[in-house]
């Protein structure tokens, strides 16, 4: 089931929106508001989350509060990788929430933590422990990031690629199982800390790993996920197939689904980054996801007229 619709994914962070294009976060606030309203008009009940933060910035959050995106969400999250990325050292988790706790009453979600693989799979194992020691508790919702490492012939969508250096292949190693398949020592560990603990997998265009995943997520205890519904990806031939296939596998989870990613011809630059010229088209696009998966029985029922069904 869905359980929550997450707007965006890092947006206060280049490598998932373009700041130069909106350096102030206009053109992004309106089109959260907008999206949320959207899907509030779709499901009243559906609880939706500010995209999870990265770096995790109290301003930023102010800065939504001031121009009223904290009306149309229920929760806001954070992500942390304290490990492979953050300036900040894993024992500052409980500080790092309460920085977000200062400039709003609204729940905190961390619905991205993880630590990679990179230098050793001692690290990863020590890192699940700390953190699930630091956050169980302190969060409505943990998302682990992520089950499965990221095979290299895929890339990792950040813009600015291997220009980032050794932080941008550490997105290759977050998994708990190696891209061939192979279990990595974290994942014998895992089940100490489900159901507490979820887990975020973003699925890849017909990713083969689906079925896969489904299966170990069962084994794991996993009882929720993040995952997203591209709008990008909703432009590809048998996209709503695809989209159909991967939802009706999930049901057996609570889903929280991010929207995100622009489709180059409905930017402002042509990049999965850029800001929409039309904040109403991702909004259309979330109602229509919502409507579909997580509607009201009267929302379906206007669904499947549109198609013809």
């Amino acid at each position: 089931m869905i359980e929550a619709a997450m707007l965006w994914n890092e947006p206060n962070n280049k490598s998932h929106w373009d700041a130069e294009l909106d350096p102030d976060w206009r053109l992004f606030g309106e089109m959260a508001i907008l999206a949320g309203e959207a899907i509030r008009a779709e499901n009243a009940g559906l609880p939706r989350v500010l995209g999870g933060i990265s770096p995790i910035d109290p301003g930023f959050i102010s800065n939504m509060k001031g121009r009223g995106v904290l009306d149309h969400v229920e929760a806001v999250a954070v992500h942390g990788f304290p490990l492979d990325w953050n300036h900040w050292q894993i024992h500052e988790w409980p500080a790092k929430i309460d920085e977000i706790r200062a400039v709003t009453e609204l729940p905190i979600w961390v619905s991205e933590v993880g630590v990679s693989t990179f230098g050793a799979d001692e690290v990863q194992v020590w890192g699940l422990e700390r953190t699930a020691e630091l956050l169980i508790g302190k969060a409505p919702r943990i998302h682990w990031y992520s089950l499965y490492d990221l095979p290299a012939a895929w890339g990792a969508t950040t813009r600015h690629k291997e220009a980032e250096g050794s932080a941008y292949y550490r997105h290759f190693h977050m998994g708990l199982i190696n891209a061939d398949g192979t279990p990595k020592p974290a994942l014998e560990l895992f089940p100490r800390y489900t159901p507490q603990l979820g887990l975020v997998q973003w699925f890849h265009f017909e990713d083969p790993r689906l079925d896969d995943a489904v299966a170990w997520m069962k084994r794991l205890g996993v009882t929720y996920l993040r995952t997203g519904l591209s709008w990008a990806d909703s432009f590809r031939p048998n996209a709503q197939a695809w989209f159909d296939r991967m939802m009706a596998a999930l049901e057996d989870f609570d889903v929280t689904v991010t929207f995100c990613f622009t489709p180059e011809h409905l930017g402002l630059a042509a990049h999965h980054t850029s800001p929409p010229r039309e904040a109403g088209e991702f909004a259309e696009f979330c109602a229509r996801m919502v409507r579909r998966y997580a509607g009201t029985a009267r929302s379906r029922e206007a669904e499947a007229a549109s198609l013809g069904a």
